[in-house]
């Protein structure tokens, strides 16, 4: 983290309460007045579990034990989502964090969730982009605990006597991420120990390889780095550097590729429509659209 922070930023820990996030917090806290660093924490109040209140408590009286300043985000999770509950959930909780105060938002993300992460993202079938799971620093976020085992961090918490609470909807393996951890990642890492590791660094090659494609996206695309883009311009190019070429500029919106058939769709239908066409593909809260010899986005919700 060194090499992020500066003296006198502010940096806010999203605390759930788990074992993670209360190890991150009892790291930073001991860090702060060397690194001359504000210390706060935000606990997103999800309201899914019946445990919900008991858990803001526990961050509660743990942050005035420790003085440090803690915002509660009570949020409404959709559970009718058609991304399914997690999904939801997780939109909810970064909503939160994009209104907290702070250079940057610190996540207790660990090794093995970004195992979880990569195998989450393939199944669905992703692109390199999602191969490359989570960043340790990404715009405000950062996660400075991605190298670190789970059983190494709960073994340092163990070590210096901290408490936590445990979600009990973690050992639910109706949802996919569950069932990727207990009934998949466990099983794995029995029969071959270095798989966790293993997946873990292997996001960090795939990461490499979508910053070489984003140089040569930008070099494909010219001065035209955003929407509206003429249709030659991708025309023009192999599908496979169409196809990175607008993977890109979407990424630069903020908008997420489904996977990567839907990627492929898109740009058939965007290139091969007649000039009387005008083709729309649905991406999250974005529609995708051919007019004019121009392509570009529309807001829909």
């Amino acid at each position: 983290m060194a090499a992020q922070i500066a003296p006198g930023q502010h940096l806010t820990l999203a605390l759930s309460g788990g074992v993670d996030s209360v190890t991150l917090l009892h790291l930073l806290a001991s860090l702060a007045p060397m690194a001359q660093f504000e210390l706060a924490a935000i606990h997103v109040n999800h309201g899914l579990s019946e445990n919900a209140e008991q858990w803001a408590a526990f961050c509660a009286i743990l942050c005035q034990a420790k003085g440090i300043p803690l915002t509660i985000e009570r949020v409404v999770v959709d559970r009718e989502s058609p991304d399914g509950l997690e999904a939801a959930a997780r939109r909810a909780r970064h909503a939160a964090f994009a209104h907290a105060s702070g250079d940057f938002i610190v996540l207790g993300h660990h090794r093995g969730d970004q195992a979880e992460t990569l195998l989450f993202n393939l199944v669905r079938g992703t692109g390199l982009a999602g191969s490359a799971a989570m960043a340790p620093r990404q715009r405000r976020l950062l996660r400075p605990l991605l190298t670190v085992s789970r059983a190494e961090i709960e073994a340092y918490a163990r070590e210096q006597g901290l408490d936590w609470v445990d979600d009990e909807s973690n050992r639910d393996t109706g949802f996919s991420r569950n069932f990727l951890r207990h009934e998949i990642l466990e099983p794995l890492h029995r029969r071959f120990p270095a798989a966790e590791r293993n997946l873990a660094a292997a996001t960090g090659r795939f990461s490499e390889a979508v910053t070489l494609l984003d140089d040569l996206a930008r070099i494909d695309l010219a001065d035209q780095l955003d929407f509206p883009l003429a249709v030659a311009t991708l025309a023009s190019l192999s599908e496979p550097r169409a196809r990175n070429a607008l993977r890109y500029l979407l990424a630069r919106r903020g908008i997420g590729i489904p996977s990567e058939s839907r990627l492929v769709e898109a740009l058939r239908q965007l290139l091969a429509a007649g000039h009387d066409r005008h083709p729309r593909q649905h991406f999250g809260e974005w529609d995708i659209v051919r007019r004019r010899g121009k392509i570009d986005l529309e807001h829909v919700r």
